[in-house]
């Protein structure tokens, strides 16, 4: 796996696949199932054919490795080599109609996040990285990713999913930042990092994360050239809560705002 070659070519192998078994479902108003007794977390037909075909087709190419998916949990989730996928991040969107959605293929050795794709089938754009660079591919021009500069919050564009992840005192820490940034925007998922790593935008924040949402993410973020952690400063992999930066100054900012009530 050492090969980035080859390893891109299998993330794009990983992502055809997907998106083969999710685009004949967006827009065509699919059934949804509630896979939780309390919130609503929907799940489509969808979801769950793109991740047994990833689930096939890394079993056939790479038998020693491990798979964490959302749908289908885990297999040999303590190899040294284990993929971490989420075939729709974002089903909210997709179930109503949005296009900020995507396929998040990530993969760890030995637990830490090496390469990660974010594909979005319907917009045809894919955002990867190997945590030393990121390359986007799609409608355009293919191009490396590159975080901006932003060394103060008073001009940060911010995204988080939706405020509502955050409850009790992680409410007024997520809130004392978002009231110091120029801009809030909120329902974007797996996109708002893309958008970051791209440099069109320079905070996330997030909470209540699963590995898969956030594994493939590190290294299109970091290989862009910004910082991903957990509000401690520590590695995101494992999820929970979640900050992604592009400018590592504003990362500093952003910390000591979550962490020091004012």
């Amino acid at each position: 796996m050492t090969d980035l070659e080859d390893l891109t070519a299998f993330l794009n192998r990983l992502a055809d696949a997907a998106s083969d078994s999710i685009l004949p479902h967006f827009r065509t108003r699919p059934r949804v199932d509630n896979k939780s007794h309390g919130t609503f977390d929907p799940v489509t037909a969808a979801d769950r054919a793109a991740e047994a075909a990833m689930r096939r087709l890394i079993t056939e190419t790479y038998p020693d490795h491990g798979i964490i998916g959302e749908e289908f949990g885990s297999e040999r989730a303590d190899a040294e080599y284990v993929w971490v996928i989420d075939p729709i991040d974002g089903t909210r969107a997709f179930i109503t109609g949005l296009p900020v959605w995507g396929t998040l293929i990530g993969l760890t050795h030995r637990g830490r996040p090496v390469a990660g794709m974010m594909a979005q089938p319907f917009t045809g754009e894919r955002y990867a990285g190997d945590c030393r660079r990121a390359w986007y591919s799609g409608p355009g021009t293919p191009r490396e990713l590159s975080v901006r500069p932003c060394g103060t919050l008073s001009r940060a564009a911010l995204f988080t999913t939706t405020p509502a992840m955050f409850t009790g005192a992680d409410r007024k820490a997520y809130e004392r930042v978002e009231n110091a940034v120029q801009l809030a925007r909120y329902g974007c998922d797996c996109y708002a990092y893309c958008m970051v790593a791209a440099g069109h935008a320079d905070v996330v924040i997030e909470a209540g994360l699963q590995p898969y949402d956030i594994v493939a993410l590190i290294p299109i973020v970091t290989g862009a050239g910004g910082r991903v952690t957990d509000w401690q400063g520590n590695s995101a992999a494992a999820g929970g809560r979640v900050i992604a930066t592009g400018d590592h100054h504003l990362h500093d900012q952003v910390l000591a705002r979550l962490t020091t009530p004012e």
